[in-house]
């Protein structure tokens, strides 16, 4: 069965490319240089931070052969890894990308939009795909979210 186009586009980095794009434009429209170099520092230190989580987690998934596509059957339970710190290490590096580039782009008045975006991310991908896990993965998905935060933390009794 084919897939509707919006299920195509209906993706998180579609999503982020769409709130990065909305970032640059505010920057374009009014330049504040409230946060100066040193938040272009700690934005570049973010957005890096984003791309390696990003990284080491789409290896993980692509070394367990389980799919890395948002409402894709996942075949495995990853949970060791970056797995073992966030539940959610691709969407937690999404947020992080975009906190990178509100600093870096010295856009103050975006910053509500980094909040949207981690709550469009929760509502649209996270609680569907844990529904999904859950029913997959019953008892050791259950175990992995009391050790594991959603987005960060680890229980370490």
């Amino acid at each position: 069965m084919r897939r509707p186009f919006w299920q195509w586009v209906d993706v998180p980095p579609v999503w982020l490319g769409l709130a990065l794009a909305a970032v640059w434009g505010f920057d374009q429209a009014m330049p504040w240089g409230l946060f100066g170099p040193s938040g272009r520092w700690v934005g570049a230190v973010l957005g890096a931070l984003g791309v390696g989580l990003m990284a080491a987690a789409v290896g993980q998934m692509w070394w367990a052969r389980t799919t890395v596509v948002p409402r894709g059957q996942p075949r495995v339970l990853i949970t060791r890894g970056v797995f073992g710190w966030t539940r959610n290490p691709i969407y937690l590096a999404d947020v992080l990308i975009l906190s990178g580039a509100v600093l870096w782009w010295d856009v103050p008045v975006a910053v509500p939009l980094v909040l949207g975006f981690l709550l469009m991310l929760q509502h649209r991908f996270v609680l569907p795909e844990e529904a999904v896990l859950r029913a997959g993965f019953g008892a050791a998905f259950a175990a992995w979210t009391q050790r594991t935060g959603r987005w960060f933390g680890r229980n370490l009794r």
